[in-house]
């Protein structure tokens, strides 16, 4: 209650009797901290002092309704702008030594106003009580949206090699001090997203983003390999075989007597996995490179030499 004398008469009026709430303190933040570091340092503390990592802990369940109320306030660029105001002058009243009559909440109570609309489970967890009195009067009463944000998703960058892109592969992370092994399945291509429940820092799903690097002997296109081999130029002309590397090991490839080059033979089933469907393999497609010797014996010239007069009179 706050006494006003007009005309020598003395009238009560109702007034916030309330104490300020520094949300930048409660968040461990400076007051110019950008969007990205409020919501890191909320994540953290939501964290550490959520109720179901700190059951029947009074103490940790006030402090966690303080995290979540001023990330309210401060990730709202509307409610954030006004309450640096109302922060603006409350400092400026302490400056000025607390002046009698205590700090004019007037212009900042909006008692009946229109509700605030939040997203979150904080009335799933403590009722009405969610809110202090201080964020209601600066912020009007509270609300759901009927339609909430989607929560936020995380995201972490991977990278992989093709071989454990064809394989699958056994990761490990780390994530608030506790070590998870993720699993990548056979087939991810770069740009697929696996999905880790409860990896993300505030205990949400972490989802790995994929990078599969390249490799040196084999093109990617799908689920078909490309690669090329090389080929001297007898077994092509007679026939024989040639080692091949796939990504499952090493293979004898038939080659055709007459083989021309940059001939390309298709190897069914030996190409990437496909990602829903592992059994099912794409194609690996080999390429001929022709290798021609540099220097011949006198015996292989004569006999080369014999061929191509056969050639010509044939």
């Amino acid at each position: 209650m706050l006494d006003y004398c007009i005309a020598g008469l003395t009238i009560l009026c109702e007034r916030p009797d309330m104490d300020y709430k520094d949300y930048y303190s409660i968040l461990g933040v400076a007051r110019n901290a950008s969007a990205d570091e409020i919501r890191t340092a909320y994540r953290k503390l939501a964290m550490q002092y959520h109720p179901d990592r700190n059951p029947n802990d009074k103490q940790a369940e006030e402090h966690f309704k303080e995290i979540n109320e001023a990330y309210q306030a401060l990730s709202d660029p509307q409610k954030r702008a006004r309450y640096d105001q109302l922060g603006q002058q409350y400092s400026d009243w302490e400056r000025r030594g607390r002046p009698p009559g205590g700090f004019d909440w007037s212009q900042w109570t909006t008692p009946g106003g229109s509700r605030v609309e939040y997203s979150g489970n904080l009335d799933d967890l403590f009722g009405e009580g969610a809110f202090s009195d201080f964020f209601r009067s600066i912020f009007g009463g509270v609300g759901r949206r009927a339609s909430p944000r989607p929560a936020a998703m995380y995201e972490q960058p991977v990278e992989i090699g093709l071989a454990d892109a064809f394989h699958g592969a056994s990761l490990q992370l780390e994530s608030n001090e506790r070590k998870l092994q993720v699993r990548i399945p056979p087939g991810v291509k770069t740009g697929s997203k696996i999905r880790v429940k409860g990896g993300a820092p505030d205990g949400s799903d972490l989802y790995l983003k994929v990078s599969v690097g390249p490799d040196s002997r084999f093109e990617r296109d799908g689920e078909d390999l490309r690669t090329t081999v090389k080929l001297d130029v007898f077994t092509a002309l007679l026939g024989g075989e040639v080692e091949v590397h796939t990504l499952a090991g090493k293979l004898r490839l038939t080659i055709p007597a007459g083989t021309q080059p940059e001939q390309v033979f298709r190897l069914a089933g030996r190409g990437m996995p496909a990602l829903k469907s592992p059994d099912k393999k794409g194609d690996l497609f080999v390429k001929v490179k022709l290798t021609l010797p540099r220097h011949l014996t006198e015996e292989q010239q004569t006999l080369l030499q014999r061929v191509a007069q056969l050639q010509k009179t044939s």
